[in-house]
C-alpha cells in the first residue's frame, strides 16, 4: 500500500540522512556568505530606500563572527569586505570556504578544480591562504556561517529594522555595536562566549597578517593605440611604442596602473583623477623623433644657439621676443640651425653678427640672403684685418697731445 511505502521510505531516510559533528581545528578555516535578508538604507532628501546586503564571515571553531553592510554584491564590495574582516580579526586563517559566487568562483565543476576570479586569487595569495569553495547546493559544507546568518538576522538586523539609517558608514557602525554584543554574549550550553573562545583558544593558532593590507585591483584587456597610449576611465597612459596595436593586460587599483604583456610587466603609472582626457606620458616610451619634439622649448633652442655663438643666440632671443607664442618660432629656429649644416657654424655666427648690425629683428630669410651673397665673409675679413692692423697704422691720422699740453708732470 502507498501508506506502507511512505512509512518504509521515511525509515530509510531517517537511517541514511544523518548529520555528523565535525571537530574544527582552531584558526584553521573561515567561512563566508551573504545574508538572505537585505537591510533598507534611506535617502535623507527624498526618503526613499534602497537595499543593502550583509556580508557575514564566521570562524567555525569559536563561531566568532564578523558582518558588514555593502551597497552591492559586486566584486569590489566582496573583496573590500574581506579586507575589513581581516582588520576586525587582526589575523588570518589557513583556509577560505566561500560560496560559489561569480565574484569569487568563476567555475566549480564536480570533478575539476575550481576556476577562481583573478582579483580573488590575488587576495588569497596576498594573505597566503588556501581556497576550498563549498560544493554546489551543499550548504552543510559551510554550516557554521549558515547558522551565523540566521542568528545575526535575529540579534542584529532585527534591532535595526525600525531605524532609518542614511549612510552606509552609519549603518556599519550600528552593525558593529550589535555584533559586539552578539560575540560577547555567553553561550547557553557551554562555558564562555564567542569572543572569549576566540581570544583564548583560537587566535594563537591563526597566522599573522601581512605587513601591508591588500589593495583591490581590477583587470582589463586593451589594445595599445597608435599614439602608444591606453585608456582607463577616460584617462590615458603611455606604453612603450614597440607594443602599438598589441593587446595588453591592465591591472589598476585606486593609486596605480600596471601594464602586462604575455605575463611580463612593461610599466606602471600613478593613476590620474579629475577632468577627463588627461595624459600621463613617459618620455622613454616615445620613439626618438617624438622625444626630440616633446623636449622642444625656448630654453632648449637657446642652448643650441649658444653652442654656435653669442650672435646666433641673440638672433634666437629676438625671434622669441617678437612672437606671442613660442611655438611659432620653432620652425624658424630649426631652419637657422640647418644653415649651419650647409654653410658651417662659423659662417652662421658671422651672418647673425652682420644681420644684427643692420636689421632690428633678423629672420631666417635675412640671414640666408647674407650667407648666399657672401656678406658674412666681407664682415669677417674686415674684422680680421682690423684685428691684424698695428697700433701705429690705427693711430696714423690721430691727434695725440703730450703731457706738456696738460701742464707737464704737475696737476697745477
Amino acid at each position: 500500500m502507498y501508506s506502507q511505502f511512505c512509512k518504509l521510505y521515511q525509515e530509510h531516510v531517517n537511517q541514511n540522512r544523518l548529520t555528523m559533528h565535525i571537530q574544527h581545528k582552531p584558526g584553521d578555516k573561515i567561512m563566508f556568505d551573504w545574508a538572505g535578508t537585505p537591510l533598507p538604507l534611506y535617502d535623507q532628501v527624498t526618503g526613499t530606500s534602497c537595499k543593502v546586503y550583509l556580508f557575514v564571515a564566521t570562524l567555525p571553531f569559536s563561531t566568532y563572527c564578523y558582518a558588514k553592510a555593502c551597497l552591492t554584491m559586486k566584486e569590489e564590495d566582496w573583496i573590500n569586505a574581506h579586507i575589513s574582516m581581516y582588520d576586525y580579526f587582526d589575523a588570518s586563517t589557513w583556509l577560505f570556504i566561500p560560496d560559489n559566487l561569480k565574484v569569487g568562483i568563476l567555475s566549480h565543476k564536480k570533478h575539476e578544480d575550481p576556476v577562481i576570479n583573478r582579483a580573488y586569487q590575488e587576495l588569497v595569495d596576498h594573505y597566503q591562504t588556501g581556497l576550498l569553495p563549498a560544493r554546489i547546493l551543499s550548504p552543510k559544507d559551510k554550516a557554521a556561517v549558515e547558522g551565523s546568518v540566521g542568528l545575526l538576522t535575529n540579534h542584529v538586523m532585527r534591532k535595526l529594522r525600525n531605524r532609518q539609517l542614511f549612510s552606509i558608514h552609519e549603518m556599519n557602525q550600528a552593525i558593529l555595536k550589535g555584533l559586539k554584543r552578539f560575540n560577547h554574549a555567553d553561550f547557553q550550553k557551554k562555558d564562555g562566549s564567542r569572543y572569549s573562545v576566540f581570544q583564548e583558544e583560537e587566535i594563537p593558532f591563526m597566522q599573522p597578517l601581512p605587513k601591508f593590507p591588500f589593495e583591490f585591483a581590477q583587470w582589463k584587456t586593451a589594445t595599445v593605440q597608435l599614439n602608444y597610449h591606453v585608456s582607463i576611465d577616460h584617462q590615458y597612459y603611455s606604453i612603450p611604442y614597440e607594443y602599438v596595436q598589441k593587446k595588453v593586460d591592465l591591472r589598476y587599483t585606486r593609486n596605480i596602473i600596471e601594464v602586462f604583456y604575455k605575463g611580463t610587466r612593461l610599466c606602471s603609472h600613478r593613476r590620474l583623477y579629475g577632468r577627463r582626457g588627461q595624459y600621463f606620458t613617459n618620455v622613454d616610451h616615445m620613439p626618438i623623433n617624438h622625444q626630440l619634439y616633446s623636449e622642444w622649448d625656448s630654453a632648449r633652442f637657446l642652448r643650441w644657439a649658444d653652442d654656435i655663438g653669442l650672435s646666433t643666440k641673440a638672433v634666437f632671443q629676438k625671434m622669441f621676443d617678437s612672437y606671442r607664442v613660442e611655438e611659432q618660432v620653432y620652425k624658424g629656429c630649426l631652419s637657422l640651425l640647418k644653415l649651419a649644416d650647409h654653410y658651417s657654424t662659423e659662417r652662421l655666427e658671422s651672418a647673425c653678427r652682420t644681420a644684427l648690425e643692420y636689421i632690428p629683428n633678423p629672420r631666417y630669410k635675412n640671414i640666408k640672403l647674407i650667407l648666399e651673397s657672401g656678406q658674412d665673409s666681407v664682415t669677417r675679413n674686415k674684422k680680421q684685418s682690423a684685428s691684424q692692423s698695428s697700433p701705429d697704422e690705427i693711430n696714423k691720422y690721430a691727434y695725440v697731445r703730450g703731457p706738456a699740453y696738460y701742464g707737464g708732470d704737475s696737476d697745477e
